[in-house]
């Protein structure tokens, strides 16, 4: 709870908040002149109304009781168009604040460090860029300018009663400290059971999404009924979170009601009271006065129903702001390049080096160790070694996707790391083991959008990998839609659409990571004919655990436990009879017994 009232009462944090209403300042500054206008104009009503009765009506002036009623009218229409404009303004304003914050964040999610995707649940980056800052949009439309809008109001109905008659405003809100009191306990209620609210609702969306994604397990050990009682007892909790809040506004309003009705009764008790005990004249000028407050202490009470919940809007804005504020903060990212960074433009000549590289994924557990090789340009280099070796690392830090601690990764001469960012990964291409396909159509996952590939290249690099008839039997051809991660496809086929992604790019060094690792012997073939092709001529790193398929590679890299054990061509390492020597007797003699 204290933590929950340090984020509200956090005025920096909400200053950070309103810098992005700054290019919208006037918007802001409309909002709020229209709240101190509806302040003002708020009470003018019933005082005019005060007036029609006492004068208009009980002096028989007709010709003036229409004039009366018709500036009422207008001032009513006034008001109308006024909150009208108050009300979208703000949400407006709410709206495009939130659509900025939301680009900032994706801007800076996409910008981060790999690290933090290794540390950081895709959930909870989900929850930040969507429902967060959705959360902080309540500020602007339901929190800080309605609240300061409705305690104007309340401010200025306020004075106008202790100025039409203290001593029955006094009365009136005799009932009052038993509506602060009401008020105090139905904000912590609600604000509690909010809480719960959210966690049953993120609850709710990590079981469902993970239990859809991996619906074939549960089908497939007939565990369908177990985990439906799991997600029976996370709604049930959900349910009962709601319900209390629920409860909480059940009590509260009738209470208001009560109140607000003790009020009147005590006004029209000490106003009647008051009338007769004054002359004729003077007791009718109270009926217009009560009536006055009748309307004004109605008006009174329309604020001060919703404050309460109000305030818990803006405080929830304010933890989602704190929330989302982390990520924006977050200092692991990848910093912009210099004005002095080296864009090259066309082929570059693909040397690579690892100069006595060292690299640790977390703290001091070094996962390569004092690394070093050079891949002349053109050449084909393979990295071999049991899992957790270090391969991947390798082709991930030569990607700049992480720093490194120690060392150096050059690429032609000019250390990695005084590369414009864009313009080396641009002649990286990489195919990864785990082919990653967006839900769209395949036109779209093998262009990734871009809008400088034509149909034609797509064409021709779908007939180099020999993809192209099987993708014209398709629904919609090149426009079929492969699904969510390319559900509709087999992984040999998504495969294959990775190698037509890469072969679009025109890379001057080629990463395969795997490549040939998932598929079938048929797809094997096809892409072992398009890599033949497509390494001609480029640097390439290759990983494989298939040692028949890195034969033709004029360099081998043998790793163990984050270090190089053996360098050489396969004949070199075969003779040396080490590592590599093992790793191939145990793949050779496995073969064999499949066979």
């Amino acid at each position: 709870m204290e933590k929950r009232k340090k984020n509200f009462f956090d005025f920096s944090l909400l200053k950070r908040v309103f810098q992005f209403a700054k290019p919208y300042k006037n918007k802001f500054y409309i909002s709020i002149s229209f709240a101190i206008i509806l302040a003002i104009i708020t009470p003018i009503r019933p005082y005019l109304i005060q007036k029609t009765v006492n004068v208009y009506i009980q002096k028989g002036w007709i010709d003036l009781l229409l004039q009366i009623t018709f500036w009422q009218i207008a001032l009513i229409i006034a008001e109308t168009i006024i909150r009208f404009y108050f009300t979208f303004i703000t949400a407006w304003l709410g709206q495009t604040v939130v659509k900025d914050m939301r680009v900032r964040v994706y801007n800076k999610i996409i910008s981060l460090n790999l690290s933090q995707f290794d540390k950081t649940p895709i959930g909870t980056l989900t929850t930040r860029t969507i429902n967060d800052i959705e959360t902080i949009n309540d500020i602007f439309a339901e929190g800080l300018i309605p609240i300061l809008a409705d305690l104007l109001s309340i401010i200025a109905i306020l004075f106008s009663m202790f100025w039409l008659n203290w001593k029955l405003t006094l009365i009136c809100l005799i009932p009052f400290p038993i509506l602060l009191l009401a008020t105090y306990y139905f904000k912590e209620s609600v604000n509690k059971s909010f809480h719960r609210v959210r966690n049953a609702v993120a609850s709710l969306n990590a079981f469902v999404q993970e239990h859809i994604t991996g619906m074939q397990i549960v089908q497939a050990f007939a565990a369908e009924e177990r985990e439906f009682d799991k997600f029976k007892t996370i709604n049930k909790e959900h349910r009962n979170a709601n319900i209390k809040a629920i409860f909480a506004y059940s009590i509260f309003f009738p209470i208001v009601e009560i109140i607000l009705a003790l009020s009147l009764g005590l006004l029209v008790w000490y106003g009647a009271h008051q009338a007769l005990g004054l002359p004729e004249a003077q007791g009718k000028e109270v009926v217009g006065q009560i009536i006055a407050f009748m309307l004004l202490l109605n008006m009174l009470f329309r604020p001060l129903r919703v404050i309460a919940d109000k305030f818990n809007v803006l405080q929830m804005g304010m933890v989602a702001s704190e929330r989302v504020f982390k990520v924006l903060d977050n200092d692991d990212f990848i910093k912009p390049s210099g004005k002095d960074a080296y864009a090259p433009t066309g082929h570059i000549k693909g040397k690579v080096e690892f100069d006595k590289v060292s690299f640790a994924y977390t703290d001091e557990n070094y996962v390569l160790k004092n690394i070093s090789f050079t891949i002349n340009p053109g050449e084909t280099v393979a990295l071999v070694g049991h899992t957790g070796s270090g391969k991947t690392s390798i082709i991930s830090l030569l990607n700049r996707l992480y720093h490194i601690q120690k060392g150096a990764i050059k690429i032609d001469d000019i250390n990695i790391e005084n590369y414009q960012l864009d313009a080396l990964r641009s002649k990286i291409g990489v195919v990864l083991q785990d082919v990653f396909l967006f839900s769209g159509s395949i036109m779209d996952n093998v262009t990734l959008r871009n809008p400088e590939i034509s149909k034609e290249q797509v064409l021709e690099a779908a007939r180099l990998i020999g993809m192209h008839d099987f993708i014209m039997q398709l629904p919609g051809e090149y426009n079929y839609n492969v699904m969510e991660r390319g559900a509709t496809l087999s992984m040999g086929q998504r495969q294959l659409l990775s190698f037509i992604r890469t072969l679009l790019y025109d890379p001057s060094i080629l990463i395969l990571d795997e490549a040939t690792s998932s598929i079938d012997t048929e797809s094997e073939q096809l892409i072992q004919k398009a890599i033949d092709t497509l390494i001609a001529g480029r640097t390439s790193v290759v990983i494989a655990h298939r040692l028949s398929t890195i034969r033709k590679a004029s360099k081998i890299i043998v790793l163990d436990k984050g270090e190089i054990r053996e360098m050489g061509t396969h004949e070199e390492l075969l003779l040396q009879q080490g590592y590599y020597y093992k790793l191939h007797q145990m793949q050779f003699e496995k073969q064999q017994k499949v066979a």
